[in-house]
């Protein structure tokens, strides 16, 4: 192939020349040339290597299914692996280089792994590998990983932004060739809100690539007139560059906008890339239709190309192919690439039809041989000539570009991203989207339409239909009349080709033939998607897109069934890549997650609070003082003082639901694994949410403020979780249940008031009485402050072990009445104090956090069996928590554990060992999950599950530290160290 830049024609600017490197070898193009064009108008016809056999590869495509021409574009922090040639826009001083080669491109010592292609088929690494074992983890892992991949991501951080928009329309129309076209004039003129959109640089889809007339009109010249009008409707939006990947529930549509992709260097104000989230009432898929390859010998030679493809680089690019070519063609499209070839003054040397009957509607000057196939193509790195297979013997025909029209297949993907299966057409040859879509229809080649007239018409009606069911009063846009279009109806699906010698690829970018395909069935891999798997066919970054259908067919064949029988893979987003940058939008350093600063951030903060993140919370972890040097000291101060006096803490990072509705009760009677049916009014009650496996998925306390209202607490890591929990549980399992759901974490400051002297406290600003009579422990009520000028909601709950409560505020008084709470226990020794004092008063007490609670436990390892109701009809759990694992005495228990010495310490993750057994995991007996200085106790102090732990109070151990190679005989004991009789909780 000696492809060439024309003298005249084409869609480029002749009058901007670009210059730009490929392998660092300079170059000149034109202002609208795409890379892949350039490259082929500079003669550049070898591009890359495929991913196996580094077998060398040519542009085989002018589009998004491009899987040769991968390029990496860039420098530095901008490096962009494997970008498609075929839709990089050209712009002044653009850096391309090759990937998958070493040391050239030219010449790869990769490629003779063709030469092992004999021991490299389908399923050799499931083969290969499995001997000798320790070879895996020595040899082959180490050499797989460094072949893998094809180009290489960038380790500087990328300079440029990112954006994420949503965006609504009563129709959104994807794809703006002739049918999405012809769609958005009639939609647009209507009056409905229209947002269009084409995944190139220019909106016209194929009619960019014609040369019929539409009314009377160049299709180019039609196509600047139909934008023209759009863009004067302001109702209607146009998104050139701009490629739908996915659609979702809700008719929400994911679609990535490359705002600056073509230029050199963007600008800092504006983002390179936009991710569009689009509510559509109703779309229209309008995406056409994707040429197929045909499977011979020698089909990857650079130098063969798509049929459509050679009609977009000669007529939109101004690039001839080359000077000697070939059609190979199995319908009448490559009879319109033939007489476009002609207007150009390159008579092809040859039509290879594989029909016996031809095309009727030729007239041009090529020889056409009819009934004959193209069994393979030679040349290496560039095509020289081909071999011609007919009934009457072979024929070997000089040529140096092959164009091959294999028919089409709709592109169906998007229709089929939410569930639905493709339909197997015989009188299309292709898979059909799946019947009765909701929110979706589809119009133009994609439903099967073979005519540019038959595109405008259908695409025209179909929106008519759509916004006037919006109720917009519209009638169907007219065009006047197409000619000089031929039309390509379909024709038989060709999938094995006779006489072939060579290599026929199916999968270009994967190396997979249909030699691979044939294997696979005989070993049992027949059906569809284990034959993926097994060959790797579709898995590469083009996801199949020119490879699948051929796959699918060459699949029938050897089975002997028909392609629907085969059916096909599952389509998923995204349709083509997608950047992390663009999926990332503004979310990366300082702003990867949002900051969340409790309502008493700024009372903490003036009170000296140093501050740690917890999940997406800053939260006050101590408060130092003057003098103190080490945090230890001041969480020692914090704890004492909270255990002689008092102490504030802001617990506003719980998570908080309110739970409503007349069945709220049995709701959290079927949530909880204890009871909540009779909870009474006034009261909160502790309670354990189980997974369906039986394990403990989160605890917390439930008040009940009325006989239908509810207010949940929920752990801070897990407020999310519980809360989409619950609302799964309402609307999935029990939608029966008159129940309401609303998160309001944010809506109330909350704080733990703890110590002997909390409640004189406490009573200075909450106007109804507390004494332990009129509110004992676990009371729970909304209160009066202040005498009258506000009211929250008090608890009764503790997590310190001490005389306790939590006050609730609405969020905007938090620091206020900290501030108030703060001077009113000035006299008595109010101090504030951290989650580090915190934790060490709950390990102190015994209470479980997250650290116990792991997702391994159930309440029986916790010493909470208790709380398992065996009376209860059902809950979330109870079929599961009684297996014989979870109740075996061998399981891990929660224990406490001191060390013999208190001068000692341990840490959390060490492991507990009998006395005097080698330090072995084989001798494990459980972990130490929590521990803290204790100045209570004196000494270091620990929570552990521990084998049959409950039993083992007293027995000496050894806690062991591999890691830091630390041994310190230790203690099990009782897991609360202080109060263990309760008697604080209830003064």
């Amino acid at each position: 192939m000696t492809p060439y830049r024309l003298q005249n024609g084409g869609l480029i600017d002749r009058q901007v020349s670009l210059s730009f490197s490929f392998d660092g070898k300079k170059m000149l193009g034109f202002g609208g040339d795409s890379l892949a064009s350039a490259l082929l108008a500079n003669g550049q016809l070898l591009v890359g290597r495929s991913f196996k056999y580094h077998r060398p590869r040519g542009i085989l495509t002018a589009g998004a299914a491009e899987p040769n021409a991968l390029m990496t574009i860039g420098q530095g922090g901008r490096t962009e692996p494997n970008t498609r040639a075929t839709m990089q826009e050209l712009y002044q001083g653009l850096e391309a280089r090759s990937q998958n080669r070493w040391p050239s491109l030219d010449f790869d010592i990769g490629s003779l792994n063709s030469l092992l292609s004999p021991f490299l088929g389908a399923g050799f690494y499931y083969k290969t590998f499995m001997w000798p074992a320790p070879f895996w983890e020595k040899v082959y892992e180490p050499f797989i990983r460094k072949a893998a991949g094809l180009g290489k991501a960038s380790y500087e951080a990328d300079p440029d932004t990112y954006e994420k928009c949503w965006a609504h329309c009563d129709l959104l129309i994807i794809g703006a060739g002739p049918a999405g076209l012809a769609a958005a004039l009639t939609a647009g003129r209507s009056g409905a809100r229209v947002i269009v959109i084409d995944e190139h640089s220019i909106i016209g889809g194929s009619l960019l690539s014609d040369t019929a007339t539409i009314g009377g009109a160049t299709a180019i010249d039609f196509v600047r007139e139909a934008q023209a009008d759009l863009q004067a409707l302001p109702n209607v939006q146009v998104l050139d560059r701009t490629t739908v990947f996915g659609w979702y529930d809700g008719n929400v549509f994911g679609a990535v906008e490359r705002v600056q992709k073509h230029v050199a260097l963007p600008k800092a104000e504006v983002p390179v890339e936009r991710l569009w989230r689009i509510a559509a009432k109703q779309a229209l898929l309008a995406t056409g239709a994707e040429e197929r390859p045909l499977v011979f010998g020698g089909n990857d030679t650079p130098g063969v190309m798509m049929a459509g493809a050679m009609r977009t680089y000669l007529n939109r690019f101004g690039v001839a192919p080359g000077r000697e070519v070939a059609i190979f063609t199995t319908n009448d499209s490559g009879y319109a690439l033939a007489l476009d070839l002609e207007a150009r003054g390159i008579v092809p040397v040859a039509i290879i039809d594989s029909r016996p009957e031809g095309s009727a509607a030729y007239a041009g000057h090529a020889r056409v041989i009819k009934g004959a196939f193209v069994s393979d193509a030679k040349g290496g790195k560039a095509l020289s000539s081909i071999e011609i297979s007919r009934s009457g013997g072979r024929e070997t025909l000089k040529t140096d570009a092959l164009a091959v029209a294999g028919g089409f297949s709709p592109i169906i993907h998007l229709a089929c991203h939410r569930g639905g299966k493709p339909v197997w057409s015989d009188e299309q040859a292709a898979f059909l989207a799946p019947e009765s879509l909701i929110g979706l229809q589809l119009a133009g080649s994609v439903l099967g339409a073979s005519s540019i007239a038959a595109s405008l018409t259908e695409g025209a009606a179909r929106a008519s239909v759509m916004v006037s069911d919006m109720g917009f009063p519209v009638a169907p846009a007219s065009f006047g009349e197409v000619e000089g279009d031929m039309a390509t109806r379909p024709a038989k699906a060709l999938w094995t080709i006779p006489n072939v010698k060579g290599k026929a690829f199916v999968d270009y970018q994967n190396d997979v033939h249909r030699k691979d395909l044939g294997l696979a069935v005989r070993e049992g891999y027949g059906h569809v998607e284990l034959a993926k798997r097994y060959t790797t066919n579709g898995m590469a970054t083009d996801q199949g897109k020119l490879s699948n259908v051929n796959a699918i067919g060459l699949l029938a064949e050897a089975r002997g069934v028909s392609p629907a029988d085969v059916g096909t893979t599952t389509f998923r987003p995204f349709y083509t890549p997608v950047s992390f940058g663009a999926l990332t939008g503004a979310y990366h350093g300082s702003h990867f997650q949002p900051v969340r600063k409790s309502p008493l951030h700024d009372w903490a903060k003036k009170n000296g609070a140093v501050f740690v993140e917890t999940g997406l919370w800053y939260r006050s972890s101590w408060f130092p003082r003057d003098g103190e040097t080490t945090w230890r000291e001041s969480v020692d101060r914090e704890v004492k003082n909270a255990r002689v006096n008092a102490g504030l803490c802001d617990v506003s990072m719980l998570g908080k639901i309110e739970v409503c509705g007349k069945d709220a009760a049995e709701f959290l009677n079927r949530v909880y694994s204890n009871a909540f049916l009779k909870l009474p009014v006034g009261k909160a009650r502790y309670g354990l949410m189980l997974r369906e496996d039986g394990m403990i998925y989160d605890d917390g306390t439930t008040s009940r403020l009325s006989e239908e209202h509810f207010f949940m607490t929920t752990t801070t890591a897990y407020a999310a979780g519980v809360m989409n929990h619950l609302e799964f549980c309402s609307q999935a399992l029990w939608p029966e249940l008159d129940v309401r759901l609303a998160s309001a974490t944010d809506q109330w400051a909350q704080m733990a008031i703890a110590g002997p002297k909390s409640r004189m406290i406490l009573q200075k600003i909450v106007d109804e009485n507390i004494s332990n009579d009129a509110f004992p422990f676990l009371g729970a009520k909304e209160v009066s402050l202040f005498a009258g000028q506000l009211h929250g909601r008090l608890f009764r709950i503790s997590f310190s072990g001490e005389l306790a409560y939590e006050l609730a505020v609405p969020a905007g008084y938090g620091e206020s009445v900290a501030d108030a709470l703060m001077e009113a226990g000035r006299e008595h020794g109010i101090q504030p104090y951290g989650v580090e004092a915190l934790g060490v008063m709950r390990i102190e007490k015994g209470h479980v956090t997250h650290n116990e609670i792991n997702g391994t436990v159930v309440p029986g390892d916790l010493g909470f069996g208790k709380m398992v109701s065996a009376t209860k009809p059902d809950f979330i759990g109870k079929a599961m928590v009684g297996r014989e694992g979870l109740i075996d005495a061998e399981r891990g228990q929660l224990v406490g554990v001191r060390p013999l010495d208190p001068a000692t310490s341990f840490r959390s993750g060490s492991h507990i060992l009998a006395k005097d057994a080698p330090a072995t995991l084989e001798n494990d007996q459980g972990y130490v999950t929590s521990s803290a200085y204790s100045p209570h106790v004196g000494s270091t102090i620990g929570l552990a599950l521990v084998k049959r732990g409950s039993e083992r109070h007293g027995e000496d151990v050894m806690i062991w530290n591999g890691l830091s190679d630390e041994y310190t005989p230790g203690r099990l004991c009782n897991p609360v160290f202080v109060d263990p009789e309760n008697e604080k909780l209830h003064v």
